[in-house]
């Protein structure tokens, strides 16, 4: 036994002493020793020795070895992208975005060339080069999960047809092996950045009698950042969970409100707005995800209106926290910042409302009431602000000292919840009506199929006698106006609209559907000069007649409504290069007349916008009636989170809503908020809602002053900055004084 132990310990030091001469040996190849090492170091076990200490000081690289490196895989990178012997697949027009990025890698390791020739450490250059692979990760790391989405394109029908008629697109046949295209392009240089990030971190490192618990939070930014964007996407409707999680939107932004603060405190503002930016777009990104299979250019349009949105609301926060960093009302100025901002990015033509922080509360029944005072905007202020003061106590060490503010938030938001909610919604009259889902996609182009689901889901529903059937936007495709004019002997789609005419003398009540429309401006002789193409929901009364219309108001920028053709012709030429179909604008909101009650269509993502909708309640609106096809998207996600942004026009304006959708939510929700009935989604299903009509004598305050909350949010956050501005500057001569008379 003994004997076996001792020529195993034997055999052991051999290979030792095997591997040491092999390891010095590769070492003299390398760097052939220098004259002034000595004999003593050119021996093995000096050898040997000399470059383990070189090892310790990063010496024993070559000067060029990460530029080297860098400059490799970019090369690599690059012939698989582009390379047409070697390249994996043809790049598409988002090449130039991925070229751009390996060029970037290229000057990187060009600026590293000077330092390299001379002699700069390894350990040293490394040392500082964090931020240069950090970003450049992100960068990187965006432009993949833009390719990683998109290629959801490439199991949709439409799509491959578009490619085969000469579109300008380049895709694989499926899903599949498009993103695993993306990912051979992306993850050399990816994994390469993220080892530098990794390296530079190590080698900077911090002393130990340096360290300190927020010098560790702000080292730890990125991965901070990263929580806040998994969080706030858990928070909201996710295909993890499709209800959300609602108790994570209160500590969903309290790492991203950590490193701010941390940012701030060390006047790094740069990266202050960098980290606020970083998580901005990695929100949308993954929060919106389902927009890759919208329209071939929505998911780009909203990637960079949100990258632009973030680069200018960060500065403005950044400011306002470096500014009040020293007041103890500090805690309140990225709560007022960013519920302005909100109004701000759900404004105007590039308008976006969806993911707002208090949609992950939508079935906290008390805390969304008090949107009847404030408007959505309310609801997300006192969420912020849950955050910030839970922000501030982490990073004080003082949460037993915080949670008197928190306790006192929470009871104000849910104390006046429960008496808005307690207070009745009085009605005049109770309404039956039928909402359709025949679960299918006007893409496709199956109008005759779609015709026969509505025609025999309607059938079932008319069992139950409702005073209105409801159909979803788009439902009958072929534009009525026009093709009733047609001969239905010569064209297919006149013989539709005619089936389909002839179907509403059978119905015998009231039918209204989403179809298109237009309108012509004629000249003096009568030939047609203008021709607008509008997004419609049309009224048929009981005898099939056509009582009214209505035209959508608020459009979809880029992908429905672009108005700067003119000024930038080049985004409107590649926007048709895409095959998207540009419609016209409605002039005004229609409020339908129906024997029983008056009621509006907002069409598709109309109801998210609560300026949109408040203005039909303006013109006396009394039941909201949306009509929405999210059929495209494929993904229940989609629908839900539209679903959940459009609920909060109930509390806001005290008026019951019905959706009817191509595939989902199709749903009742009644005037406090609460969900009624939903069917489930990709379903051919209808929904028979008793909707009670409320008599109009509640008035809320957000549908008499709008949205006043946010502005008022802005107005406070000036005056915040402006006073401790103020204060400061005035403090230090006070102080001057004070000590010299001392």
């Amino acid at each position: 036994m003994w004997g076996f132990a001792w020529t195993l310990r034997r055999s052991l030091r051999r290979a030792r002493r095997m591997r040491r001469c092999c390891f010095v040996s590769v070492l003299n190849w390398l760097y052939p020793p220098r004259p002034d090492e000595g004999a003593g170091r050119c021996s093995s076990g000096g050898r040997y020795r000399y470059y383990r200490e070189m090892r310790e000081k990063t010496e024993y690289l070559p000067g060029f070895a990460i530029p080297g490196t860098i400059v490799l895989v970019a090369a690599a990178a690059l012939l698989v992208a582009f390379a047409p012997e070697i390249s994996i697949a043809p790049v598409g027009p988002g090449g130039a975005f991925l070229l751009a990025w390996i060029a970037l890698h290229v000057a990187w390791a060009l600026s590293l060339l000077p330092p390299a020739m001379r002699g700069r450490p390894v350990r040293e250059t490394l040392a500082y080069q964090g931020p240069v692979a950090e970003g450049l990760f992100f960068l990187g790391a965006f432009l993949f999960l833009f390719a990683y989405i998109f290629a959801l394109n490439a199991n949709m029908d439409y799509v491959q047809r578009f490619i085969e008629s000469g579109g300008n697109l380049q895709l694989a046949l499926d899903t599949r092996t498009e993103r695993l295209i993306a990912t051979a392009r992306f993850a050399p240089l990816l994994v390469l950045d993220l080892g530098f990030w990794i390296l530079s971190a190590r080698y900077r490192g911090v002393p130990a009698g340096e360290r300190s618990r927020r010098g560790d939070l702000r080292r730890l930014s990125p991965a901070l950042v990263i929580l806040a964007v998994a969080l706030s996407v858990l928070a909201q409707p996710s295909t993890l969970r499709l209800e959300g999680i609602p108790i994570l939107g209160w500590v969903a932004l309290v790492p991203l409100f950590v490193v701010l603060r941390l940012q701030v405190e060390a006047g790094r503002i740069g990266r202050t707005i960098w980290y606020g930016v970083l998580y901005g777009v990695l929100f949308t990104l993954v929060g919106n995800f389902w927009l890759g299979t919208f329209n071939l250019v929505s998911l780009q349009a909203v990637g960079v209106i949100f990258l632009g949105f973030y680069a200018l609301f960060m500065p403005i926060a950044a400011g306002a926290l470096y500014a009040v960093r020293d007041s103890p009302l500090r805690p309140l100025v990225l709560p007022l910042a960013w519920t302005s901002w909100e109004l701000a990015r759900s404004s105007g033509f590039l308008g976006y409302p969806w993911l707002l922080v208090a949609h992950s509360q939508y079935r906290i029944l008390p805390l969304i009431q008090i949107a009847e005072i404030g408007g959505v905007w309310l609801v997300s202020f006192v969420v912020l602000l849950v955050n910030s003061l839970l922000a501030e106590a982490l990073l004080e060490g003082s949460l037993r000292r915080r949670w008197v503010p928190i306790a006192a938030v929470l009871g104000m938001a849910f104390g006046t919840g429960f008496v808005l909610q307690a207070i009745p919604v009085n009605s005049r009259d109770v309404v039956r009506l039928a909402l359709i889902q025949q679960n299918s996609d006007p893409r496709k182009h199956e109008y005759p199929r779609t015709l026969d689901s509505l025609r025999e889901l309607t059938d079932a529903s008319l069992a139950y006698e409702p005073d209105m059937v409801v159909w979803s936007e788009t439902a009958f495709v072929p534009n009525i106006r026009r093709w009733s004019e047609e001969d239905p002997r010569r064209y297919s789609l006149a013989r539709l609209v005619r089936e389909f005419l002839a179907y509403l003398d059978t119905v015998d009540t009231w039918l209204i559907t989403g179809n298109d429309d237009y309108s012509r401006v004629l000249g003096e002789d009568g030939e047609e000069l203008e021709r607008h193409n509008y997004n419609a929901a049309v009224l048929f009364d009981p005898d099939g007649e056509r009582r009214e219309t209505y035209h959508k108001v608020k459009l979809v920028p880029f992908t429905e409504y672009f108005p700067y053709e003119r000024q930038l012709p080049w985004i409107h030429a590649m926007l048709l290069d895409f095959d998207v179909a540009f419609w016209t604008p409605g002039a005004e909101r229609t409020v339908f007349e129906h024997a029983r009650f008056r009621f509006s269509t907002p069409i598709c993502f109309e109801d998210v916008f609560p300026r949109e909708v408040r203005a039909f309640a303006r013109e006396g609106m009394e039941v909201v009636v949306n009509l929405t096809n999210d059929y495209w998207s494929l993904q229940e996600v989609a629908a839900q989170q539209h679903f959940v942004a459009a609920l909060f026009r109930t509390v806001e304006l005290r008026r019951p809503m019905v959706r009817s959708t191509a595939s989902g939510v199709t749903s009742h929700i009644d005037a406090h908020g609460r969900i009624i009935a939903t069917v489930p989604q990709y379903s051919e299903q209808y929904l028979i809602a008793d909707v009670e009509v409320p008599d109009g004598t509640r008035i809320t305050l957000y549908e008499r002053w709008g949205d006043w909350f946010p502005w008022l949010t802005g107005v406070v956050l000036v005056l915040l900055v402006l006073g401790t501005t103020g204060m400061r500057r005035y403090a230090g001569p006070d102080r001057k004084r004070l000590s010299g008379g001392d």
